[in-house]
Parts: C-alpha cells; structure tokens; sequence
C-alpha cells in the first residue's frame, strides 16, 4: 500500500442534517493536510458493506441506530480482527462495546437497550442523565493511545447521546483486552481502547466537533497516524 495515499471508511448511513457528519470530512482533511496524507473517504451503509479489506482504517460513526446493526458489527469486528486502525464515537463507541461483549466475551445475548430495552444483558443502556448537545471536563488514563493523542490527560469535550455501557456489566467487560481509559467529572466511563492492536480507541464523546472550529482532532491526527503506520 502507498503510506502518502490513506483509504478510510466511515462506518454508518451518512446525514447531512447530523453535526458529527458534518465534522468528520472536516476532522480527517485537516489531519491529512498537517500530516501531508492524502485521504479518500467511504460511507459505509450498514445493511449493504463492500469488501472491508481495502480500508486502511474505520471511523464508526455517530446518530445509530444504524440501519442494520450486525452489518456495523461486522465492520468493527473486520476491523478488531484484522488490526485496522478504528475509531468509534458516540454510537461507534457504544457499538464497539457491543461488538467486544459479543464476539470476545461471547455474551451471544448482548444487546444495545436502545434497540432491546427489556433485554437481560443489555450491555449498553440509557444513561442516568442524557448528554444531548452538553461539555463536560474528562479525566484520561496516563499511558494509553488516547492519552499520547491529545498530550493532556483533561479534556472538555462535547456529547450528543442518550446511551452508554451499562454499569452492571462494566467490570465484567473491562478484565481483559477492553480498558478503561477516561471518564468524566462524575467518575462515568466516557473512553475505551483495546489493548495488542496497533489502534482501537472508542469515545462516547464527540472530539470531531472541534473541526468545525477550525481545530484538528487529536485522535483524527492519531487515527490516520496509525493507519500510516500499518499501512507503510
């Protein structure tokens, strides 16, 4: 693969209405034009994925429901499995939880409450006090991908969702590989990454919003960072 030339999908049915759509075009130009990366962009629709292999690296995106979950799930998976680059947001991290419970752990019955409210193991599931259009100060890991992306370990960082993982179930799903690696003032999980894989990060925050700003992303930096160094 040419490392200068990056292909990136965006996992999720496009909304031209949806800020965080808005954003990420923008969050992943201006990443490219720092790094000197030339980018080329796909909108995956859900319920009808193309081969996933000529990806060099996935963005999940917010505003799910998507359109068909297990396809989503599939290309995170693709992407977990293979070692691609990903990063989801929002949505992308609530189904990057989903896809880890289902396919790592084995929690065959997993759900998003969103889509199953009355099931059992309903790994994600509304939050105590839903984040539409609100900022709130998060507290990193040292040490982890997302805390080297941003060079600080306190961020204010904006949200729009209503979901988030499910504290029943939260230590059962942080014993292995899925870490913990931020939470908000509250103590609430709010980030995610995996470890042994060259980089699998997931926020339920939003940091594409701040290319609208006309601030580039860190973790857009370290996603196409990351995909030129698998792809090199």
């Amino acid at each position: 693969m040419n490392a200068s030339t990056l292909h990136l999908a965006l996992i999720g049915e496009y909304h031209p209405a949806v800020t965080a759509h808005q954003a990420i075009p923008v969050a992943l130009q201006q990443a490219a034009d720092r790094l000197g990366l030339t980018v080329h962009l796909q909108w995956l629709d859900t319920d009808n994925l193309p081969s996933l292999h000529g990806f060099d690296g996935f963005w999940c995106v917010p505003a799910s429901p998507y359109r068909d979950t297990d396809g989503a799930l599939q290309a995170i998976r693709f992407a977990r499995e293979q070692r691609r680059p990903f990063l989801g947001t929002c949505g992308g991290f609530q189904h990057a939880v989903l896809e880890y419970a289902r396919n790592v752990l084995g929690w065959a019955d997993a759900q998003h409450g969103e889509l199953n409210p009355e099931a059992k193991r309903a790994v994600i599931a509304p939050l105590s006090c839903a984040l539409v259009e609100a900022t709130d100060r998060v507290r990193l890991a040292p040490y982890t991908r997302i805390a080297e992306a941003y060079g600080t370990l306190d961020l204010e960082e904006g949200y729009r969702c209503r979901y988030g993982v499910n504290r029943e179930f939260l230590d059962a799903l942080l014993e292995g590989d899925l870490i913990a690696c931020g939470h908000d003032s509250a103590g609430d999980l709010r980030a995610v990454e995996l470890l042994d894989h060259p980089f699998f990060v997931a926020t339920l925050f939003q940091p594409e919003r701040a290319a609208l700003n006309g601030i580039t992303p860190p973790l857009a930096m370290a996603l196409l960072n990351a995909c030129r160094e698998v792809s090199a």
